[in-house]
């Protein structure tokens, strides 16, 4: 169901970390359902924190995941079909209708020719011990050129954990939030003192100093939860929403703040 790069191929990130520090991710994986299990078992079972490609891959059927076809799916299949017409790489911002945070969450939908963007889920957690964790996964941009990586692989890209601070995770146009590290800097401004909305703030902000006449070109959105439980987002454009659970609310969908309005 994921969404093929510009060769037709779905190619899979994912990647989780504990509240010791333990990591493991995985990138360019093809034909295996869940790439975030194959992570955790990455983060379990090997002294590395990543594998990629084929590797990747040998590892996981060495540890029981069952090889895909690699078909597309009917949509998925429709919508490349759709696109080889132009062969034109022209994300939409905000096309995926994200629910990011807690649980961070962009879903495809049924779209217009090349309209498919990001599917990426994020989620962080703070369990009843007071230990957080997290994990990212994606199929990365549709059409993408065939081995782009983004950011939900990448430990203090499209995730991070301190268990001494907080959690952060992003969705969005990964190449950005990898130029600044981006979950790390969420993390690390907390550490500093700041709210989770405050940091992910400034991450935005650090963005828009980078190349500010490139900032309505890309959407990208920070989740963070700090150690106490508190949580928050923000985002360069507005549309980042992210569902949050906790045993009193049962889960409710919010709105992010965005530096730029409607």
């Amino acid at each position: 169901g994921g969404n093929p790069d510009r060769d037709g191929f779905v190619t899979l990130d994912a990647c989780i970390m504990d509240e010791k520090y333990n990591c493991g991710s995985v990138a360019f994986l093809q034909k295996i359902k869940n790439p975030i299990s194959v992570a955790r078992k990455v983060m379990d079972m090997t002294p590395h924190v990543m594998l990629v490609g084929e590797g990747a891959y040998q590892f996981a059927l060495e540890n029981g995941f069952e090889a895909e076809s690699g078909n597309l799916s009917d949509d998925a299949k429709n919508e490349y079909q759709k696109w080889l017409r132009t062969s034109e790489y022209k994300p939409v911002m905000n096309i995926e209708h994200k629910q990011s945070g807690f649980q961070s969450q962009s879903a495809p939908a049924k779209l217009n020719s090349g309209e498919i963007n990001h599917d990426t889920m994020g989620i962080i957690a703070l369990d009843d011990h007071g230990d957080l964790s997290g994990s990212c996964t994606t199929s990365g941009m549709g059409f993408k050129m065939h081995g782009r990586v983004g950011d939900s692989p990448i430990i203090g890209g499209g995730l991070y954990v301190d268990n001494e601070i907080g959690a952060a995770t992003s969705s969005g146009q990964g190449e950005e939030v990898i130029r600044i590290c981006g979950t790390h800097l969420v993390v690390e401004m907390m550490r500093m003192g700041k709210n989770p909305e405050e940091a992910c703030k400034i991450a935005i902000e650090r963005l828009l100093k980078i190349n500010p006449e490139k900032a309505n070109e890309f959407q990208v959105g920070f989740l963070a939860l700090n150690k106490n439980g508190e949580h928050g987002a923000y985002s360069m454009h507005p549309g980042f929403t992210y569902s949050m659970t906790d045993n009193d609310s049962g889960g409710i969908v919010i709105k992010a703040n965005s530096h730029f309005s409607i």
